[in-house]
């Protein structure tokens, strides 16, 4: 698979595209985290093929994953932040197609009076032009099955 360009933690306000979505769930803080670092993380969200830890408990920085999208798109994520029970990032260094030359996710929970907020960043840098509206249909679909999940 091809390599994406690495990148830090700042990418994510400084990525030339972004989508941050704020998700108010009547959800414990610790179950969403659950979800976000169980074995199959995400399992809930449609167009996720799959998604699976390659690296051993306990999870932190340097975790790797792989995730398939629509059964096209295969990803390896390399987690560059994580700060247990709170927030993770990670950055893609490969994948099948060049569509992007670097993406990556930013999951943020914290309480809140309804339960927990998530905060979820997608940054990245498109390879192609494949045009916002593609993406944005991808990442809004993911966005609904996790409110849904924990609604």
């Amino acid at each position: 698979m091809p390599s994406l360009e690495p990148f830090e933690v700042d990418f994510f306000d400084a990525a030339p595209q972004r989508r941050s979505y704020v998700l108010d769930l009547p959800a414990s803080p610790e179950r969403v985290w659950r979800g976000l670092a169980a074995s199959n993380p995400l399992w809930w969200c449609r167009l996720l093929s799959s998604v699976e830890y390659t690296s051993p408990r306990p999870f932190g920085v340097g975790t790797t994953r792989t995730a398939a999208v629509l059964g096209v798109l295969r990803l390896r994520e390399v987690f560059i932040r994580w700060e247990e029970g709170r927030r993770q990032s990670f950055a893609v260094d490969r994948a099948n197609l060049p569509v992007f030359r670097r993406f990556g996710e930013d999951y943020l929970v914290e309480r809140s009076a309804e339960g927990s907020r998530l905060t979820w960043t997608f940054a990245y840098e498109p390879a192609v032009k494949v045009g916002d509206r593609l993406n944005a249909l991808v990442f809004d679909s993911l966005v609904a099955d996790t409110r849904r999940h924990f609604g």
